[in-house]
């Protein structure tokens, strides 16, 4: 079943060459379907590469899915015109009174910061207290997770010595849960981050394990010795929170490192993803198969089975 998205979206091309099944939504109000209403909170500094990249993952179902880009409003985008984001986003504002059978908030390169310092951090909440009882059930990515447990549970972030940076182990911790059902016992992620699994990660810091064991609402689905929790999730399933990047693509974490190393700042070559650690190797792509039944099962089964028919029907 189709992606349903505007065809002047410069994701609608670029998924339609890699045919992915896109229809305009003229041609979807046509079809005696409801598709699933699916929000996209997008913080991330290049909006359209983030965009594709969840896109791609998203459209890997039956399902058919509708999707809301927003922004924020208290916060001045540098690195997308302001013509591109009038024309294909909306502001919390625009949907505030709208329910949505799913909403994603993605990371932010803003972990050096304590939550209170940014500068969006009070719309942030008000979305996160929105979400509650307008959504019915809500990925959080890499900083948008730690801003979500800060928010929801009081887990505060960590900060480390270093940047978590490459592409890690991580272990499935409960395979009874249908959000990892058709998980190999190990699997890959990236990561980026100043915290860490065994998938691409890429952060400078990290929410621990320990903090969200005494949470008896929260259970730790997998599980990276080296990255640390990597997919988190509430008992009723309407929160779910991801501390790495299932969407990067297999170049994302060069970029990353190439675009640091320009900039003269420290950077260490990022964990397992070069072949035999050299740069001038193309990375290879270890994460794209569990990475598309990641966003299979949350659609599927903590999404389309269990989203109310009639959307107005969601409740807190």
């Amino acid at each position: 079943m189709p992606l349903i998205i505007n065809e002047e979206l410069p994701a609608y091309d670029v998924l339609r060459k890699e045919h992915v099944f896109v229809v305009n939504p003229y041609r979807a109000v046509h079809q005696d379907i409801r598709p699933l209403r699916i929000a996209i909170l997008n913080l991330m500094p290049n909006k359209i590469e983030t965009e594709v990249q969840l896109m791609r993952l998203l459209s890997n179902t039956p399902l058919q899915v509708e999707i809301e880009l927003l922004q924020m409003k208290s916060h001045n985008a540098k690195n997308t015109a302001s013509e591109y984001l009038n024309a294909f986003y909306k502001t919390f504002d625009d949907v505030k009174d709208q329910k949505f059978d799913g909403l994603i908030i993605t990371g932010a390169p803003i972990e050096n910061y304590e939550f209170e310092e940014v500068d969006f951090w009070p719309e942030l909440c008000e979305i996160l207290e929105w979400e509650k009882s307008h959504v019915f059930s809500v990925l959080h990515i890499c900083w948008g997770a730690q801003a979500a447990l800060y928010y929801h549970y009081g887990i505060n972030k960590v900060q480390l010595d270093k940047k978590l940076f490459g592409i890690f182990e991580h272990k499935v911790m409960n395979r009874k849960i249908p959000l990892v059902r058709g998980f190999d016992d190990v699997f890959y992620a990236p990561h980026s981050r100043h915290t860490a699994f065994y998938c691409p990660h890429s952060r400078h810091t990290e929410v621990r394990g320990e903090d969200i064991r005494k949470v008896d609402d929260l259970e730790i689905l997998a599980e990276s010795a080296g990255a640390g929790p990597h997919i988190i999730a509430d008992k009723s399933g309407r929160r779910i929170f991801l501390t790495g990047h299932f969407e990067y693509d297999a170049d994302s974490l060069a970029k990353e490192f190439y675009r640091d190393l320009d900039k003269g700042l420290p950077i260490q070559l990022p964990y397992g993803y070069f072949p035999e650690d050299d740069p001038k190797q193309a990375p290879l792509m270890r994460w794209k198969a569990h990475a598309n039944l990641f966003y299979s099962n949350w659609l599927n089964y903590f999404v389309y089975q269990e989203t109310p028919y009639h959307i107005n029907d969601i409740q807190a």
